[in-house]
């Protein structure tokens, strides 16, 4: 696979088989009310599918379904080992199936394939298979009570999770998601974002052909406004994980409230700092990374370090080396193992970054990109951008703009580099790049965000939890910590004659 060209993805692009329709209780169902919308690449503006639009009938069947199959049992009550075999088996089937899963979100989002093949597909496999060999292992308690108590505390399922998931990363959003809901014994039911729903749809027809009893993950593609909004509303949903920005995460809040005080877990905005202090003695590999962390994925990433603080004595050199990397990093066909970013998601996303770098050219210093561009007269790509001594207050560095644009800042002590790095309503993530442990460790300890990364950026596992602070939420996907989303705790007290 890594050896194809764009040719060879090309044609297999062109002959896969794409599903359109939602997945309500083991199979394909058109909507309710019939309607659809279409899926669009935005590398070429050509329509892939049409995309059942589901609403609150359509979400009404799924939970049904979902509640069905966890009040029998058929999957909350399967033994953790047998349930352990199901996503194992799933696991190899994403892999198997490992070129499509890469297909179906390089084409619908405009993520690179190469990127989709190498990280995000293995990544949602890995993920998968993490969480089934974790299902044997986990045990409950027994509370330390006097003769004649024993109570015995139990991590039990909830129930019915709604799961509502971003276009950034479709595939393995849903498995972030899922994996560790399917694993606690949960039934599903899953909206995808309406601009990414086809690997969802795919991932839950795998999961069925791996042995998951029919009912239990369900696919509900939609838009927000009507599909998501009555998966938050709906009173027989017992939790609700959702992962998008900050204003939508508020709404779901919110509509706990207005139904039946249902657990919601969001991972919601970012603004993520990328600190680099002078006696980084690696600037090589700091701006290589500091690239990696605004570029990848075309900037589409909750944790884009999209703020870089550097040292004033190094910055103009810094900066240097990050022109240099951006004008390597232009964007191409999606499906071109040579092109170094993809598309943009849509006609509205692309739009709303060039507001942002418009107004960003009147009011700080543009060294690179800050361009719209076309592929082969086509699409939605936005060049790698960077602004130079950007204004603290300036929205370039206080907004998620949620696309390829990198925000330079200069600070003179390690005091002024940590207080503007936490003077963000976000706190999902950060960068911190020293020779001097003690500094990493001190800087570190004060950056208020949920995941540090020193000498690296973005740092996740599935052994560590991620997720954020403030305004970007306090959900936590990853790690076995977020099993506890899923689970409730079951005391159980036994009197007995001692």
């Amino acid at each position: 696979m890594l050896d194809y060209t764009h040719q060879d993805w090309k044609t297999r692009a062109e002959a896969l088989t794409l599903r359109g329709q939602a997945f309500i209780d083991g199979k394909f169902v058109d909507a309710v009310s019939g309607n659809t919308f279409d899926s669009i690449n935005p590398a070429t503006g050509a329509v892939l599918t049409a995309v059942a639009e589901c609403d609150t009938a359509d979400v009404d069947l799924a939970v049904a379904a979902g509640r069905r199959a966890f009040d029998d049992g058929r999957w909350s009550r399967m033994a953790p080992g047998d349930r352990k075999a199901v996503l194992l088996k799933l696991a190899d089937l994403i892999r198997a199936n490992l070129e499509e899963m890469a297909l179906l979100d390089s084409l619908d989002m405009g993520k690179l394939v190469t990127d989709a093949a190498t990280v995000d597909a293995p990544g949602s496999a890995h993920f998968f298979q993490w969480y089934a060999e974790a299902i044997d292992k986990i045990y409950d308690e027994v509370a330390p009570t006097g003769p004649g108590d024993l109570a015995l505390v139990a991590r039990v399922p909830l129930g019915v999770v709604g799961a509502v998931t971003p276009w950034n990363f479709p595939l393995d959003m849903a498995t972030w998601k899922a994996a560790a809901a399917l694993a606690a014994g949960n039934s599903v039911v899953l909206k995808p974002a309406e601009q990414s729903p086809l690997s969802a749809l795919r991932l839950a027809e795998l999961a069925v052909e791996a042995g998951l009893p029919d009912g239990v993950l369900n696919v509900v593609p939609g838009f927000g406004a009507t599909a998501g909004r009555a998966l938050g509303l709906h009173m027989d949903v017992d939790s609700l994980a959702f992962t998008g920005s900050t204003g939508i995460g508020k709404m779901f809040m919110q509509y706990s409230g207005q139904s039946n005080l249902k657990q919601i877990w969001p991972e919601t905005g970012g603004k993520s700092p990328n600190l680099v202090f002078a006696d980084c003695e690696d600037l090589d590999t700091a701006a290589d990374m500091a690239a990696v962390g605004i570029f990848f994925n075309q900037g589409e990433v909750c944790s884009a370090n999209s703020r870089l603080y550097v040292e004033r004595s190094i910055k103009d050199a810094f900066v240097a080396k990050l022109i240099a990397r951006a004008q390597a990093m232009q964007p191409g066909d999606p499906l071109d193992p040579a092109a170094k970013m993809g598309a943009i998601v849509d006609e509205k996303q692309t739009q709303g970054i060039m507001r942002f770098i418009e107004a960003g050219k009147t009011s700080a210093n543009l060294v690179a990109g800050g361009e719209r561009i076309t592929v082969g007269g086509k699409g939605c790509f936005v060049q790698p951008t960077i602004f130079d001594d950007v204004s603290h207050d300036n929205p370039l560095a206080r907004d998620e703009i949620f696309g390829p644009v990198l925000s330079v800042i200069p600070f003179d002590s390690e005091e002024e580099a940590v207080t503007m790095a936490n003077d963000s309503i976000y706190g999902l993530a950060a960068s911190v790049w020293t020779d001097n442990l003690s500094r990493a460790c001190r800087v570190a300890d004060r950056l208020h965000v949920g995941t540090v990364s020193v000498n690296t950026v973005d740092a996740l596992s599935a052994q560590t939890p991620f997720g954020g602070m403030k305004q970007s939420g306090f959900g936590r996907d990853l790690s076995l910590h977020s099993l506890e989303k899923y689970t409730a705790l079951k005391t159980t007290w036994i009197k007995y004659k001692a």
